[in-house]
């Protein structure tokens, strides 16, 4: 009976949070959100180009400049925002991310491990080896890869920018990095594919270019 009435709980979390909170972050970009479980996630990737102190970040378009960054940077993919910001958000290395500024306000990357907490969630819930299924949006996925997004998360395939400065795999691939850093090179992320149902876990170069999803503090 007690699980029987948290899920009435979560499911009624689900649909005020989702159709009522709207986040504003630094740059005056809005955001709305969805609870999953015990976590509220943005729904939408991130897309400002400010920190949350109102600080500007970098924009860096070229491939020498980025690969050679020490310090943080946001791009669009193909270095192309009328295409394409609208829809996937912007790419920020992860030394943007390091400076715990980068959600807005109450707002945060997450860390790897609220990225397994959301999967666990999805496993327990009837979508064990289906969890990314359950993310990936419904459409905008290539070659049949469309998820069921079962939870409002909207998934997306924005590509990601390599360490190199190159763009790739846009309408194949979601990556998304975590606040969690695995050594000075490399920090954990999470990835959805076109081709898998599943949710992978990776550890990138913190120089490669990712969206990034919020979470609430």
């Amino acid at each position: 009976m007690k699980k029987i009435l948290l899920g009435f709980i979560a499911i009624g979390l689900l649909t005020f949070v989702g159709c009522g909170t709207s986040i504003t972050d630094a740059d005056g970009n809005t955001y709305t959100s969805v609870v999953i479980g015990e976590q509220e996630w943005m729904v939408e990737n991130l897309r400002t180009t400010k920190y949350a102190d109102g600080t500007p970040i970098p924009n860096v378009t070229d491939s020498n400049q980025w690969r050679d960054l020490k310090t943080g940077a946001w791009c669009n993919y193909e270095n192309d925002s009328s295409q394409y910001e609208a829809t996937y958000g912007k790419l920020y290395n992860w030394n943007a991310i390091k400076t715990c500024e980068l959600c807005p306000t109450g707002w945060r990357v997450p860390t790897y491990e609220e990225w397994n907490v959301l999967e666990d969630y999805l496993t327990v819930s009837g979508h064990a080896r289906k969890e990314g299924t359950a993310l990936k949006a419904a459409s905008g996925w290539d070659k049949n890869g469309n998820g069921t997004d079962a939870y409002g998360w909207v998934g997306l395939s924005s590509g990601y920018r390599a360490g190199y400065g190159n763009f790739a795999s846009i309408g194949y691939v979601g990556h998304f990095w975590s606040s969690s850093e695995f050594n000075t090179k490399n920090a954990h992320s999470f990835c959805l594919l076109n081709s898998c149902d599943i949710v992978f876990r990776s550890t990138e170069n913190k120089n490669f270019g990712f969206s990034v999803r919020c979470i609430k503090d």
